[in-house]
């Protein structure tokens, strides 16, 4: 992957996982031909495995095919939650946790 195409590797980006697309906010250009244009998905590959979703493609300039970065995306179902994660020089690494419930046990308020 291409540390020259990118601003910053791997940016933190909180709980905003990425099942398709591309972090164009932090796309410099391409370093192969200098041109700063679209950036194409290339080689998607959607496996399911054990439960597990994972998602993986290539970000790659639209004039020359340079990759840019690989993008890895996961998705679980862990006891009552929904597990996601990110992974991506480009659009960066992020983790999120959603309940399955009505109700979050989490976000729930003591009694006492």
């Amino acid at each position: 992957m291409c540390t020259g195409c990118v601003q910053k590797q791997y940016p933190d980006r909180g709980n905003t996982c990425l099942e398709n697309g591309s972090y164009l906010m932090n796309f410099l250009g391409c370093a192969n031909c200098h041109q700063r244009d679209f950036v194409l998905i290339g080689d998607r590959t959607m496996v399911n495995e054990d439960e597990e979703e994972i998602v993986t493609y290539l970000h790659m300039c639209k004039n020359c095919d340079h990759v840019i970065a690989r993008h890895e995306y996961t998705f679980t179902v862990v006891d009552d939650y929904q597990e996601y994660t990110m992974l991506c020089m480009l659009c960066g690494k992020a983790e999120d946790s959603i309940s399955v419930l009505p109700d979050d046990p989490r976000q729930t308020a003591p009694l006492f």
